[in-house]
């Protein structure tokens, strides 16, 4: 299990030797780890290593066998794959649908601002059906931070959109990280990961194999025949690379 990683920054979120087993299965063994505020922190694995669980229970979605998480879930903003949206409302009444059950005080002035954070304004009127996909999902994230949460989860948030919309997307969410936001998102995409992440933690099995930056991930791996060389340049390389050096 890798250890808990320090930050220069105070944590916004801490996680403590997370378990959850699914009866004889163990879905996540142990994990833990640290986000600071403003932090981008990607969660990368292969298929079942256990990313969106963590992810769920962190939202409290799913309750842990073990282990604790440092801030309640009403304080930390869920945005899971699959959106929770109504197609038929416009962009406007579902922000003001979910503000009104998440129980912002100023619902009216959130929505307002949140309108215009997400450069959304100009579609307030449109069904949610029909827009892109990038502009859905960029609801769907506003959604999450109605409440001005210190903690963003996201899983899977570029998935099946293109490469223009994963862009307009990654500067929304780069952007709650520059306000501060820690923001800590699933995906399949290890390039997506190094491009964007501040730190990457590695999932397989449920375990925790890596935490730390990219480029220490990288020159974690030893090359083909030994050497000096600090590792593969290319990080998806790289990336498989440590899983199969680690059994995985």
């Amino acid at each position: 299990m890798a250890s808990p990683v320090a930050t220069h920054a105070p944590a916004a979120l801490a996680a403590s030797g997370l378990t959850k087993r699914y009866g004889d299965r163990v879905a996540l063994r142990e994990v833990s780890f640290a986000a600071a505020a403003g932090e981008l922190v990607a969660v990368i694995g292969p298929n079942g290593a256990g990313k969106t669980t963590l992810l769920s229970i962190l939202a409290g979605i799913q309750r842990a066998d073990a282990g604790e998480v440092t801030r309640p879930p009403r304080e930390i903003g869920w945005v899971p794959q699959q959106p929770a949206v109504y197609s038929k409302l416009t962009v406007a009444e579902n922000l003001r649908l979910f503000a009104r059950l998440e129980k912002v005080p100023d619902w009216s002035g959130t929505v307002s601002r949140m309108l215009a954070q997400t450069d959304l304004a100009e579609r307030a009127d449109d069904e949610l059906g029909t827009l892109s996909g990038g502009n859905r999902q960029r609801v769907n994230i506003a959604i999450g931070l109605l409440a001005e949460p210190p903690v963003l989860l996201l899983d899977e948030p570029s998935a099946s959109l293109d490469p223009r919309q994963r862009a307009r997307l990654w500067e929304f969410v780069g952007a709650q990280a520059a306000r501060g936001t820690a923001v800590i998102f699933s995906t399949h995409d290890v390039q997506e990961a190094e491009r964007y992440a501040d730190r990457v933690l590695v999932l397989a099995d449920g375990e925790l194999l890596f935490a730390g930056t990219a480029a220490e991930l990288a020159a974690a791996v030893v090359e083909p025949g030994g050497g000096d060389a600090a590792g593969p340049r290319d990080f998806e390389t790289a990336f498989v690379r440590f899983l199969h050096e680690r059994g995985h």
